[in-house]
């Protein structure tokens, strides 16, 4: 019977023994950049009169409390900014998200319908 437990012993400590590395510690998992989600330089903490500016006229201008939306489209996508007063409560509010879809609802990189917004702009 020692026999037996002295075998179970040196199996359990030769589990814990076996490989000096330590234990992987996982971290979080790394967002992965979908189409549409470049980073919106030249819209993001615009005023409206600076998207107006970029884009001309926006196709829709809807106000809720004091958020704002815009919408502007052309013949390739859609470019939704929402703008929200600062923190601070002075100022003209800003843009401080916005979206992008090509007119079936299927991605589109920001920065090229922004591009494609201005150069349809620019035609008009």
């Amino acid at each position: 019977m020692r026999i037996f437990f002295g075998l179970a012993a040196l199996v359990l400590l030769a589990g814990c023994g076996a490989g000096n590395t330590p234990p992987i510690a996982r971290a979080a998992p790394i967002p992965v950049p979908q189409p549409g989600m470049a980073a919106l330089t030249t819209v993001l903490g615009q005023s409206a009169a600076g998207l107006v500016a970029q884009f001309g006229k926006p196709l829709l201008d809807v106000s809720e409390g004091s958020a704002r939306k815009l919408q502007f489209g052309g013949p390739i996508c859609v470019l939704d900014a929402y703008l929200y007063p600062p923190k601070s409560g002075r100022g003209d509010p800003t843009v401080t998200f916005a979206e992008t879809r090509q007119r079936d609802g299927s991605p589109i990189d920001q920065s090229s319908c922004a591009a494609a917004l201005r150069a349809g702009r620019a035609t008009r």
